[in-house]
């Protein structure tokens, strides 16, 4: 018996490697993110104070460690403004059991009883058909870095009276 498809050695060994270069430039920062006015007057009295006084004298490993704890905190603040930023637009397919059963109901239902920090669900949904009179459900809800989508799935079809099963169709970066 042959396999559905020819497994690609290569392919696995370049995805692997796509993903240790990702990190490797997710860990750098954002060149983008242009200090503030007093940032950057902090950071010039600092460069100051470790360029040492008239007579040449460097300054001592304290100051070095406040310039460094200083460097550090802004890095981080950056980090967590940039993080705050970046949001993720899911759509997903909720299949119910039954014919018969009301559609919006269930999705008022699923958009209000499942909340989390950062998650927001879409103002509407559309009802799709599938077959011989059988309709889905399909919406989408935006999430946090600090959010998932493997949890907000789980928690639908913890609903296991009214759905049968969640898809995730797509699930764009913004």
């Amino acid at each position: 018996m042959s396999a559905p498809f020819d497994y690609d050695f290569d392919m696995d060994e370049m995805s692997v490697a796509l993903s240790y270069v990702m990190m490797a430039v997710a860990s750098r920062p954002d060149p983008t993110i242009v200090p503030k006015k007093e940032e950057m007057e902090e950071e010039a009295k600092l460069g100051k104070e470790e360029q040492g006084n008239e007579r040449g004298e460097v300054a001592p490993k304290d100051d070095q460690a406040k310039i460094n704890a200083h460097h550090r905190k802004a890095a981080e603040e950056r980090f967590a403004q940039k993080e705050s930023k970046e949001r993720t637009l899911v759509c997903i397919e909720v299949k119910p059991w039954d014919v018969d059963q009301d559609l919006m109901e269930l999705w008022k239902k699923i958009t209000t009883s499942i909340t989390q920090d950062g998650l927001k669900w879409g103002e509407s949904c559309t009802l799709v058909p599938v077959a011989f009179g059988i309709k889905k459900i399909r919406c989408t809800f935006t999430m946090g870095v600090n959010n998932s989508s493997d949890d907000v799935v789980e928690a639908i079809e913890a609903m296991e009276d009214e759905v049968q099963s969640v898809d995730i169709t797509s699930m764009n970066v913004l």
